[in-house]
């Protein structure tokens, strides 16, 4: 594979056409939790918006701190102002992106270009890897004589999560270079410098800029920003300069962390052999941006995570922390068929040490709270992601470091744990859920209200147990456990057959979506996408008939050009659009919404299924086209379940890019063994 990818650049019909240049965003990361995001148009949307958003404590705890970097550029007694903001009552000042010839992503680092009369300025954004630190670079491509820049930092400390109002709790002090901005009882301090350049100080503040999508969000989208004061930078023609903001006690130089950069991107896109599209190693450097230190691994630390450090998956940016089932799902796509094992296995460990009762977290609090056990698929997920491990490294040592482990989460699913997780002992099938929890991955619920219960027997549940049961069952006959092989190996063929005769929909002729709900109501024959995990997980459980024949069902009525639908259209609780407030939006999360998730499985079972890769890999083909739209060279979490499908949800998220990436790597890898 090449050893640098670039996307196709964005002109000026849509970077300077502000309805559509704020409709496309960018993301850059550091390894910690840490990112900054933006839109093309350069004018923040979100309340996610910022130039750093430092984790204090990885990789959560993640706080705003510069939001925006004012450029005004003068240029033969002409000044060009290349900012970008939108305020309260819709008022647009200034309009910058007029300015911008072009965007493109050079690897990870979003590059815009401005042509200022004669004169083209290129400006450029990255962070260094594991600190919180951002650059903001600058180089004056083509001129005939120096440009002088002015820059005004926009400045806040907050929550990611909040807005800031007012002008209270704001000071600044000068520093070599730059500048300090301390916010009151602040813990970590953000210094801004620049290279070769002079900063004044004059205190002021950027009132009532608005966050459109906030607005539609049905949320809060007004904030106020802090501006310390002005750099004064003078650029020679193909000159550079940086502007440094960090909140570590030393940071590295603009030039150390570019090339720092530069080299671990070379190395992920030769971590996968062989010849692919450049859109697949566009999605090799979107997965390394969802792989994360967590716990022993402080901000600043260098190289990978350190002694004591764990390491974990983001699950989605914005606005998502790390989650378990998110990041073993993820786990087989971002780690191993990126040529990784050595992250993966750090991720199996860092979850084995917070198994509690048989179960893995679902999700770690991005206030730094206790982890939440409320998942009955996280842990199963779990078993499944050691035994992609295990395939592909055939590392029988983590396997037996495991072992009791595994040991340990089949007895408290035997003996029952949390919200009723539990084998049920009349056909060896697992019950899962209580009233007001949400325990599988279709998790909506706002309030009370729990948009898709599914209490008793969910399809994609006992998919994952029966492949647990057998995958345990391999794992102890490979490490000479005999008696433990035999034992598991009979409970599995148990809960399979069980699985085949009492989860099968004759009429319908495709999988129930849950059985043996409250009161033993009748089982529900609602047509969903759980059933494609039946098809996709490594033990077959359905003889090849009828795997085809749920394939064919699901192809026929979920299927769309990027993911599954969670609901058959033809359902009259179907919702088409996803949006509104938080109501209406968490009533359509799985009652139609499209996810791109699910189109790693499916094309997976089909080339299982058909043998056909050309046909295969077709179902994946439209995320090129999708890399350069929402945020560029990224996969959104969501779209709407009805044509045109529009990105929603969170604009990076890892288990789309982890599954879509996985898919085809199997797919072609399969194929060319197949023909070898």
């Amino acid at each position: 594979m090449n050893r640098s990818v670039s996307s196709v650049p964005i002109g000026r019909e849509i970077c300077g056409d502000f309805e559509q240049g704020v409709a496309r965003e960018w993301l850059i990361t550091n390894g910690l939790g840490g990112f900054g995001a933006g839109t093309v148009a350069g004018c923040q949307t979100r309340r996610y918006h910022g130039l750093l958003i430092a984790a204090r404590t990885p990789p959560t705890g993640r706080t705003l701190f510069l939001v925006d970097v004012d450029v005004t550029a003068q240029v033969d007694g002409q000044e060009y102002e290349l900012a970008c903001h939108e305020y309260g009552g819709g008022v647009i000042h200034p309009t910058g992106q007029r300015l911008i010839e072009s965007f493109r992503l050079e690897g990870s680092v979003p590059c815009w270009r401005y042509a200022l009369g004669a004169v083209r300025l290129t400006r450029r954004l990255f962070m260094a890897y594991q600190s919180n630190t951002v650059y903001v670079h600058f180089t004056l491509e083509r001129a005939d004589q120096p440009v002088r820049l002015r820059l005004r930092p926009l400045c806040t400390e907050r929550d990611y999560h909040a807005h800031r109002r007012g002008n209270e709790g704001f000071a600044v002090e000068p520093i070599p270079g730059g500048c300090r901005v301390d916010a009151s009882g602040s813990e970590r301090r953000l210094s801004i410098t620049a290279d070769g350049g002079a900063f004044g100080m004059a205190p002021d503040y950027q009132w009532n800029l608005l966050h459109r999508q906030e607005i539609e969000r049905g949320l809060d989208g007004i904030e106020d920003l802090f501006m310390p004061g002005i750099f004064e930078l003078l650029l020679e023609p193909g000159g550079t300069a940086s502007l440094t903001a960090s909140i570590e006690r030393q940071a590295p130089s603009a030039a150390a962390a570019l090339t720092a950069l530069r080299t671990r991107e070379a190395a992920l896109l030769e971590s996968v052999g062989g010849e692919h599209p450049e859109w697949i190693g566009r999605l090799l450097l979107a997965a390394d941006q969802f792989i994360v230190a967590r716990g022993g691994a402080g901000a600043g630390d260098a190289g990978e995570a350190g002694d004591g450090a764990g390491i974990s998956v983001i699950a989605g940016y914005p606005w998502f922390a790390d989650w378990g089932r998110d990041t073993m799902i993820a786990l087989p796509g971002l780690a191993l068929a990126t040529g990784r094992p050595g992250i993966a296995a750090q991720i199996l460990r860092t979850f084995a040490g917070h198994v509690d009762r048989g179960m893995i977290p679902n999700r770690f609090p991005d206030d730094g709270q206790g982890p939440e056990y409320n998942t009955a698929d996280a842990t199963l997920w779990y078993v499944v992601a050691l035994h992609s491990y295990v395939r592909a490294t055939h590392d029988l040592e983590l396997a037996r470091e495991l072992l009791p482990v595994l040991l340990d989460i089949a007895a408290w699913h035997r003996r029952g744990t949390r919200h009723c997780i539990l084998v049920d002992p009349e056909d060896g099938l697992l019950r899962a859920g209580e009233p007001g929890q949400q325990l599988t991955w279709m998790d909506a619920k706002v309030a009370d209200w729990v948009v898709t219960p599914r209490i008793g027997k969910p399809v994609e549940i006992n998919a994952l147990w029966c492949n647990a049961l057998q995958i345990i069952g391999d794992l102890a006959e490979q490490l000479a456990e005999a008696s433990l092989a035999l034992a598991f190996k009979a409970e599995a063929r148990r809960a399979t057959a069980s699985f085949q005769s009492r989860f099968w929909y004759p009429q319908g002729r495709y999988l129930y979506d849950l059985i043996d709900g409250p009161d033993r109501q009748a089982p529900d024959c609602t047509l969903r996408p759980n059933q494609l995990l039946a098809l996709a997980l490594p033990h077959a459980l359905l003889e090849p008939a009828q795997a085809r024949r749920v394939l064919e069902v699901c192809e026929q009525q979920l299927l769309t050009s990027y993911g599954l639908r969670t609901l058959d259209p033809a359902d009259r609780r179907y919702v088409g659009h996803y949006g509104g407030d938080q109501w209406q939006r968490d009533g359509a999360y799985h009652q139609g919404t499209v996810w791109s998730w699910l189109l790693g499985p499916f094309a997976r079972a089909h080339y299982a299924l058909h043998a056909d890769r050309r046909r295969a890999a077709s179902y994946l083909a439209p995320f090129e086209q999708h890399l350069a739209d929402a945020c560029i060279g990224q996969i959104s979490e969501i779209f709407d379940g009805d044509a045109p499908h529009r990105p929603r949800g969170c604009f990076a998220q890892a288990w789309s890019v982890a599954e879509v990436l996985r898919a085809w790597l199997e797919i072609h890898d399969a194929a060319g063994a197949d023909h070898g």
